[in-house]
């Protein structure tokens, strides 16, 4: 179980012989044992990937919850309750991430030595039991009630736009005239519209459709365009703290913002238990706390 996981996080059979010490040989033996013993086949191999079988991704998650329960279990032998050692998952976005995770991993890792971090940045959902993640920063609503959430702070959806863009570009006043702007937006911003809340408790909410003249899966290069006056753009406000305070970028219609979206630093149910994760959640919860409050705008 132990060489299939870690060929899934390594996305290769030679990356799980790499992780694990073992040969090539040994690691393909290894997993078309663990398929003749279930019956099924767990993987679909080519030259250079593996993706997993259909069966496969119900076996993975399983495979990474008795694997979770036995490390615990040598740990509660050991009488090393209190001892943070081994590999902790963490995940948030690529800006998220970067700008602001990174530098407080660097600083775990100094100050616990028998930790080993994986980070895996990304720009989609992710399922943290069935993908062994230990635990997330998230930036949104949250529903899932299995997950223990540690509040950070709260971010904004801001309309941003150059004082070039702004001073040679009409006037706007309300979220319809964005229509007749040059849009630049991303990915899960919204393609082609944008949404807003309703005006009063007797109104609906607004939306405003538009053809974007541009359209990118960085927040990074989203700024740039923006900021060099080539549209209007939506980020979250952390995004732009510091081109705001600079005057690079201004705000448009603040008083059309959506509520505020929370922040948390999350984990599956029982993690915290585990001293890897108690002692990276104590770490990077008040150093999460201070940065989201000085990039508050």
């Amino acid at each position: 179980m132990k060489i299939f996981v870690a060929a899934l996080d390594e996305g290769s059979l030679a990356g799980a012989s790499r992780r694990t010490g073992r040969s090539p040989a040994a690691v393909s033996r290894a997993i078309a044992s663990l398929e003749a013993h279930v019956g099924v086949p767990l993987l679909h191999r080519t030259t250079r990937s593996i993706k997993l079988s259909e069966a496969g991704e119900r076996y993975a998650a399983a495979s990474r919850r008795v694997i979770a329960e036995l490390e615990q279990a040598d740990r509660d032998a050991a009488g090393e309750r209190s001892v943070p050692r081994g590999t902790l998952t963490i995940t948030s976005t690529l800006y998220t991430g970067i700008e602001i995770l990174r530098p407080i991993v660097d600083a775990f890792i100094d100050e616990y030595p028998t930790v080993h971090v994986r980070m895996q940045l990304l720009e989609r959902p992710v399922n943290l039991i069935d993908e062994g993640i230990d635990v997330a920063l998230r930036i949104t609503h949250l529903a899932d009630s299995t997950l223990i959430a540690k509040p950070v702070g709260e971010v904004r959806r801001i309309l941003i736009a150059s004082p070039r863009y702004l001073a040679t570009h009409p006037r706007i006043n309300d979220i319809g005239d964005l229509a007749r702007h040059a849009i630049i937006t991303t990915d899960h911003m919204g393609l082609d519209s944008w949404s807003f809340p309703a005006v009063d408790a007797a109104s609906l909410p607004r939306s405003v459709s538009f053809a974007p003249r541009m359209v990118v899966n960085s927040i990074h290069a989203a700024l740039g365009s923006v900021v060099d006056g080539h549209g209007i753009g939506r980020v979250l406000s952390y995004h732009a703290a510091a081109l705001l305070e600079a005057d690079a970028l201004r705000i448009v219609l603040p008083d059309a913002e959506p509520k505020p979206i929370p922040v948390h630093l999350v984990s599956p149910q029982g993690r915290l238990s585990v001293p890897k994760v108690r002692a990276f959640v104590d770490f990077a919860l008040p150093r999460l706390r201070a940065a989201f409050a000085r990039l508050r705008v």
